[in-house]
């Protein structure tokens, strides 16, 4: 559990206007801190569910900061005893935001401290035990839980339907990202040229948390083979070094392509056969790498497993010669 902490180099938008991208959510999310606001009610239960790296935990940050109240963090797998969360819920005060990140994670028996705690704001503790156990509910000061997750169908249907905003945060365009890459410049005092930032967030995969990563290595290279300037041919010829291609894949994402195409003749294979060739976790190439692999169209999922495309083949500069493989594709 930790207070909300800001490091000064820290690239993460503190406000709703200084947030970039994802127009409808951060519309619908500012009515809502305003509602609240002026009700002089505590904002309803939210949860955040999209691919890690696009802004989750900086959303739950800007509710607090725009509320003007507080906000404690923690994560679903660090709960493992029902009194862990007993203890955080009773030290919150009137307003306060909990985050929990990962909150799939949260085991069963925690779970469920937190149905009357978000219906009714108490919770029920057991005093004693054996015959002599007693239950006393304690209330609780009014709250709101901010739940953040990257696998909604992995949370049980009463949890779920306790939350009264549910948002889905979608991958960002290119010229998203390269605003993202301009402002986060100006913080870590870096000069980028508008091309230089389009640039790194064409590559960046439709997430921030990446952009950002990226424009610090570019920084580097910037500093040691140019003038510091970040210009589009120094973002190119860095992000080359880095092994980053114009469609933002690394290495690991192209041997996933070219493990399919060139021993499992582009598929159908499995999932469990795709991470034991790349000796990586089965959830790091499902959650990590398959989505931005499916999005770019080089990868679908099909009944008998993953398939690459002929975008794949094009893209590897391998050829496809087999004719029942083209019709498949």
């Amino acid at each position: 559990m930790s207070k909300c902490t800001l490091p000064e180099e820290n690239v993460r938008p503190r406000s709703l206007k200084d947030f970039i991208g994802q127009e409808d959510l951060r519309s619908n999310l500012d009515v809502f801190i305003r509602a609240a606001t002026e009700r002089e009610r505590s904002l309803d239960h939210t949860l955040f569910y999209g691919n890690p790296g696009l802004g989750k935990t900086t959303l739950a940050r800007i509710m607090a900061s725009e509320l003007g109240v507080n906000m404690v963090s923690t994560s679903g797998p660090v709960m493992e005893r029902s009194g862990d969360l007993a203890a955080i819920l009773t030290n919150l005060e009137r307003g306060d935001i909990l985050f929990i990140d990962e909150i799939h994670r949260m085991p069963a028996t925690v779970e469920e401290v937190l149905y009357p705690a978000m219906e009714d704001f108490q919770i029920d503790l057991v005093i004693g035990s054996g015959p002599g156990a007693r239950t006393v509910k304690l209330d609780l000061e009014p709250f709101t839980l901010v739940g953040a997750t990257t696998r909604l169908g992995l949370l049980t249907s009463p949890l779920r339907d306790r939350f009264g905003c549910i948002f889905r945060i979608e991958f960002y365009s290119p010229e998203e990202l390269g605003c993202i890459v301009e402002r986060a410049a100006k913080i870590i005092d870096v000069t980028v040229e508008p091309d230089g930032a389009l640039a790194i967030g064409r590559r960046a995969r439709g997430t921030p948390r990446i952009a950002n990563r990226l424009l610090r290595r570019v920084r580097d290279y910037a500093l040691v083979h140019g003038d510091g300037v970040v210009t589009k041919e120094i973002a190119e010829s860095s992000l080359e070094r880095l092994e980053v291609d114009q469609y933002g894949l690394d290495s690991m994402d192209r041997k996933i392509l070219s493990l399919m195409v060139e021993n499992f003749n582009g598929g159908p294979v499995g999932l469990k056969t795709i991470a034991a060739a790349c000796a990586e976790e089965v959830r790091t190439i499902e959650d990590i790498y398959e989505p931005y692999l499916i999005q770019c169209g080089f990868l679908k999922r099909t009944p008998r497993g993953r398939v690459a495309t002929a975008k794949a083949y094009r893209h590897l500069k391998v050829r496809m010669e087999d004719e029942d493989q083209l019709r498949l594709l």
